[in-house]
């Protein structure tokens, strides 16, 4: 069953990201990509910067013993289902695919997921805060002139509330949520946000992922993109690489000021 899953996300992902590549030539590898004046803006993904681990602390708390692979199946399905509505044209934003993907999985291993219940791992997602080297990174960002937003599968509501919590107000400029135009990464049209956002060229535009999946998405947009591994996982075979891969976000410093 798991091996069925991940051929079916490696279908869906491809076909995208080939879309995507008809729109712009994907840069050869070991290329220097960087435009002569160098990058001027970042495009994150949501989890290079937002810690999510308390949802899984979360997941143990309420479900002993079970939380490994409720999160397992949970955080599966939540993305198949981002896939599954953005190619069959029935966008719903992602804090519903995130509650409907944990109904799921919780029916899947059979767990008594009761209201209560529900609600205390969905209210997770709005006290998350930011990895420790978030901070630090994105001030130096900062203060080197590069601009920076959210491209993100998030609602904008949980994008607030991580740079809320994290006391990083003022940093980013108005967040790119998928919700802006009703599909979810990698549709071409999610990736195309930041081109408006910053008025810039693609070549001047970093994207930093954080899933391998993304990090090719974007790459075969015709982003320079960076790769926040900070889980140490092996690339995807999508035919895209990144430009740079790393485990954390001083090394994404290192990538964009040179």
């Amino acid at each position: 069953m798991t091996s069925n899953l991940r051929l079916h996300r490696r279908e869906l992902v491809a076909g995208t990201a080939a879309m995507a590549a008809s729109l712009r030539p994907v840069t050869s590898a070991g290329a220097d990509i960087r435009p002569v004046l160098g990058f001027k803006a970042i495009a994150f993904d949501g989890f290079p910067i937002i810690d999510p681990r308390p949802v899984a602390i979360r997941a143990e708390e309420v479900f002993p013993g079970h939380g490994a692979r409720l999160i397992d199946a949970w955080r599966t399905r939540q993305f198949e289902y981002t896939w599954l509505r953005t190619l069959s044209r029935r966008y719903a934003d992602f804090w519903q695919v995130t509650e409907e993907a944990l109904v799921f999985a919780a029916n899947s291993m059979k767990l008594d997921l009761t209201a209560a219940k529900r609600a205390q791992l969905m209210q997770t997602f709005l006290e998350l805060k930011t990895w420790p080297d978030a901070a630090p990174a994105l001030r130096a960002l900062k203060a080197k002139g590069i601009r920076m937003a959210f491209l993100a599968n998030f609602t904008t509501t949980m994008l607030d509330a991580s740079i809320r919590n994290a006391g990083l107000d003022g940093v980013l400029e108005p967040h790119l949520s998928t919700d802006r135009v009703g599909v979810y990464k990698p549709d071409p049209r999610a990736y195309q946000m930041a081109l408006g956002a910053f008025g810039m060229a693609r070549e001047e535009i970093v994207f930093a992922a954080s899933a391998g999946w993304d990090a090719a998405g974007a790459k075969a947009f015709g982003y320079p993109t960076y790769w926040v591994n900070r889980a140490n996982l092996p690339a995807e075979e999508l035919g895209a690489t990144p430009d740079g891969t790393g485990s954390g976000l001083a090394d994404l410093v290192k990538f964009v000021t040179g």
